[in-house]
């Protein structure tokens, strides 16, 4: 019992997402949740595990929600080669959150 223990508690590690570890990147669109409404395009890291649509979409919703802002959508999901092209336009928003 307690091996069983410490193997699912290896492997639930091991696949838990670490944010210290992104070779995965998204831009997305959001804008502000409350009045006057603001919008911004921005660049953020993703942790290799939520480097799908679906789970980069609740992952980014969630950390930039914490700053006042509504994740209108993720624009797309790249490595590391497309973060140079996008820094310009993401401004104070590249890297941010």
């Amino acid at each position: 019992m307690i091996k069983l223990a410490i193997a699912l508690t290896c492997v639930w590690l091991a696949l838990a997402p670490q944010p210290g570890l992104a070779n995965c990147f998204a831009d997305y669109k959001a804008k502000s949740s409350d009045l006057p409404l603001r919008l911004h395009y921005g660049v953020i890291a993703v942790p290799e595990a939520y480097c799908t649509n679906a789970r980069a979409e609740r992952f980014i919703a969630d950390r930039i929600r914490a700053r006042g802002w509504v994740l209108l959508r993720v624009v797309s999901l790249f490595g590391s080669g497309g973060l140079d092209d996008r820094r310009e336009n993401a401004g104070e928003f590249y890297l941010r959150y």
